[in-house]
């Protein structure tokens, strides 16, 4: 039985997986660990720990800042592409006057709180019409949109950008056949 005994104690000795250290787990490695990162000191750590709290001041991002607050600020600054209006027949603006066919550029302006569609072919202004503002967007999927709205025998042209709606009854010029 002693025999046995002794046989059991020098195969645990042997083949177990027993370490004997003097410290911590650190020293088992040298000055360098697993990943080849130098051990640090808890001098080191604390030391760099009080660095750290006396650099109060956040450092500034590189880019530019985004806040809500100035997030309408933003949007106003980005290039606006104006919204074109295709007049697909001619249209009487005044008793004397008829807006042609073809393709313009619509920008509204506000003044003395009324709102003026402006209508424009390259660089030259081929009309200023006098509209009303609403609060409806015509359930246009777009932000800044001008278009038709069939009314009966009249239609509206309607318009649509980041500061106001508005819209316009007009009237077409029905031309009569010569039979």
């Amino acid at each position: 039985m002693k025999k046995i005994f002794i046989l059991f104690v020098v195969s645990f000795l042997i083949f177990g997986n027993n370490a004997f250290a003097d410290g911590d787990l650190w020293d088992n490695f040298g000055d360098q660990n697993f990943y080849g990162n130098k051990a640090v000191s808890d001098a080191d750590f604390k030391k760099a720990i009080e660095a750290k709290k006396g650099n109060k001041k956040p450092k500034k991002m590189k880019g530019e800042t985004y806040q809500q607050s100035n997030e309408t600020e933003v949007i106003n600054q980005i290039p606006k592409e104006l919204p074109v209006l295709s007049v697909t027949c001619p249209v009487k603006l005044t008793d004397d006057a008829v807006l042609p066919t073809g393709h313009y550029q619509v920008v509204a302006e506000k003044i003395e709180n009324k709102i003026y569609l402006k209508l424009y072919q390259g660089h030259f202004l081929m009309a200023s019409i006098q509209a009303m503002e609403t609060l409806d967007d015509f359930d246009q999927p777009d932000i800044n949109f001008a278009g038709f709205i069939p009314s009966g025998e009249k239609f509206k042209i309607i318009y649509g950008s980041i500061d106001y709606n508005a819209y316009v009854d007009m009237e077409p010029v029905l031309q009569e056949s010569e039979d």
